[in-house]
């Protein structure tokens, strides 16, 4: 067992860490993606950490994983979790997902939704393990999108 994940809300400080983590996380998609590039590796970090909730999780104090939660009406977006390749498959992603929950109920909200490309195979299958069901796709600018939600 490693050292223990630490989880909390997101600085300015932490958002050049963001940056790094999306382009990593997100660029082995890029091929598939037939050169485009996905949306969160053009996101404004600064902004997001300002405007949404946005948290990180942190190793030793290196930021190893985030998330981005924005409060909607009707329920919480899950704008964006994640997680660089060299951190996969140590529940960093899972503890974000588990803290996407938490915080959808902490706003008194009970339905979380979120979407991905549809050559993120990797990532639907973890939605659906968890409990996510795909309500439906849309293709907009390219980009193919498989919508998900949970009931909380």
């Amino acid at each position: 067992m490693g050292p223990p994940l630490t989880l909390r809300r997101a600085t300015a400080d932490d958002v050049p860490a963001l940056q790094h983590i999306a382009e990593a996380a997100y660029s082995p998609y890029v091929a598939r993606m037939g050169g485009l590039r996905p949306g969160p590796m053009e996101t404004d970090y600064a902004g997001a950490v300002e405007d949404s909730e946005a948290w990180v999780a942190e190793v030793d104090g290196a930021v190893v994983g985030f998330l981005l939660l924005v409060p909607e009406s009707n329920g919480m977006l899950l704008e964006n979790v994640a997680v660089p390749p060299a951190h996969h498959g140590r529940g960093v992603g899972r503890s974000l997902l588990s803290l996407a929950e938490e915080r959808t109920l902490a706003h008194d909200l009970h339905r979380i939704r979120l979407y991905t490309h549809e050559t993120m195979v990797e990532n639907q299958a973890l939605y659906e393990r968890i409990g996510y069901t795909e309500t439906h796709r849309t293709t907009e600018h390219g980009f193919t999108r498989v919508f998900y939600e949970k009931q909380l």
